[in-house]
């Protein structure tokens, strides 16, 4: 996932799991992603709370496989263990907004409980097309994505898309905040 965005021009800065938000916060990120990961995501309350203290801000937030899960813990939805998880590279999952179906790499044993979602600040964007499963999620209002697939290892163009996308997004608020802090200084 970083080289992936190391060869978007991102400048890349890898924190521990258990590093606190305003530690992270302290650095002025213009994005942050939240990779993947082993275990059960409800085992990872330290986590879930910092999460929600990122999404606090107007920082993009972009969430892979167990970033997605937590990010949805974060915001009162629910977790459940599958019974035999997605493993392997032949995934179809479809975009719900250009109903197009892209092939997926997944490796996981949890799943987002799609009913669960608050649905005043949260949108399906992605399912599985071959059991339903929620794939991923927009947060209204918000420049936060998850998505439960790897689109780093999706060998269409589809996978780039989406972090090509998320850099952009990132770019754009680095603009935005140079700018604010330009027009501070004349002030």
């Amino acid at each position: 996932i970083a080289r992936s965005l190391n060869e978007r021009g991102c400048e890349v800065t890898i924190y521990p799991a258990l590093t606190p938000a305003e530690e992270i916060l302290e650095t002025n990120p213009d994005g942050i992603m939240l990779s993947n990961g082993p275990g059960d995501p409800k085992e990872c309350v330290e986590i879930i709370e910092e999460l929600k203290k990122l999404f606090a801000t107007n920082i993009p937030i972009f969430g892979i496989c167990l970033g997605h899960q937590l990010m949805a813990l974060a915001n009162g939805a629910d977790t459940k263990k599958m019974k035999y998880g997605h493993r392997g590279a032949n995934h179809p999952v479809k975009d719900l907004k250009t109903g197009k179906v892209y092939i997926s790499s997944q490796n996981h044993g949890y799943m987002v409980m799609e009913d669960s979602l608050n649905r005043d600040i949260a949108e399906v964007s992605f399912i599985n097309v071959n059991d339903g499963t929620l794939e991923g999620v927009h947060y209204l209002g918000k420049n936060v994505m998850t998505v439960q697939f790897h689109p780093e290892a999706v060998l269409t163009e589809y996978g780039h898309e989406l972090l090509e996308n998320f850099c952009k997004i990132a770019k754009e608020f680095h603009q935005e905040r140079e700018e604010e802090l330009a027009e501070e200084k004349t002030a």
